[in-house]
């Protein structure tokens, strides 16, 4: 069920590229601005999608991840959640030939809605949280923990800190100009794994930085502790 609502008191998405004149453009966009094959197959083999897997995709634009995953894991069961029509409806189009359990959702991403019968044994999301308040980047990763399983990971791939002058002159050229500083700024300055330990996930790590035209993408991985892991 389609839920448009953002959680309340929570700020109003941005469509994929800031503006929604810009979504027709998103795939063209983003494959020329991002290497998006080369961080999309590493964020993929990161994921590493299982036959039994339950992935939960949050802001999962317009369904080139959900493909990736499907190429990967076909019998996977996979739900992506986006509050921006547009982009749904394009990943709905692109996913409606597939024999698969893929399903899109519109609307806002929370630990109070129930997107599998079962809880998600993995909650992913890329591009996303550099676009957010920090509150809500903070938001979006504690509903993750809170809808996640004992030992079930959460991975994302996004900007990450942007240690040299370079990647920091282009994010700022490119991502700043089109999603403003505020927002941006504290993914630039590391603040993704800070976030993730915050809330309580373990084993957290940057497992992939990949230097784009844009700045620099990384992935982070964390996994929710199981009970004894945390007690000890």
């Amino acid at each position: 069920m389609d839920n448009e609502q953002p959680p309340q008191g929570k700020p109003a998405y941005k469509p994929p590229l800031s503006y929604k004149v810009l979504t027709p453009l998103y795939d063209l966009v983003i494959a020329a601005l991002t290497r998006e094959r080369v961080w999309r197959k590493a964020f993929i083999q990161e994921i590493s999608p299982q036959t039994n897997d339950r992935i939960l995709d949050v802001g999962s634009g317009t369904g080139s991840l959900a493909l990736g995953l499907h190429q990967a894991a076909p019998e996977i069961r996979y739900v992506g959640v986006d509050p921006d029509e547009e982009a749904v409806r394009r990943a709905r189009n692109k996913t409606t030939n597939l024999k698969s359990s893929i399903r899109f959702e519109i609307g806002y991403f929370s630990a109070e809605n129930a997107y599998f019968e079962e809880p998600p044994t993995k909650i992913i999301t890329s591009l996303v949280l550099h676009q957010v308040p920090l509150e809500e980047k903070r938001r979006i990763i504690r509903d993750a923990y809170d809808l996640l399983p004992e030992g079930a990971m959460f991975c994302t791939a996004d900007y990450g800190r942007q240690k040299s002058w370079l990647m920091r002159f282009l994010f700022r050229i490119t991502v700043q100009a089109l999603d403003g500083i505020d927002d941006t700024r504290p993914n630039a300055e590391g603040i993704i794994p800070v976030l993730l330990e915050e809330t309580g996930f373990i084993r957290v790590c940057e497992t992939k930085r990949i230097a784009t035209p844009t700045g620099v993408i990384s992935i982070y991985t964390g996994a929710r502790p199981d009970r004894m892991e945390g007690e000890s």
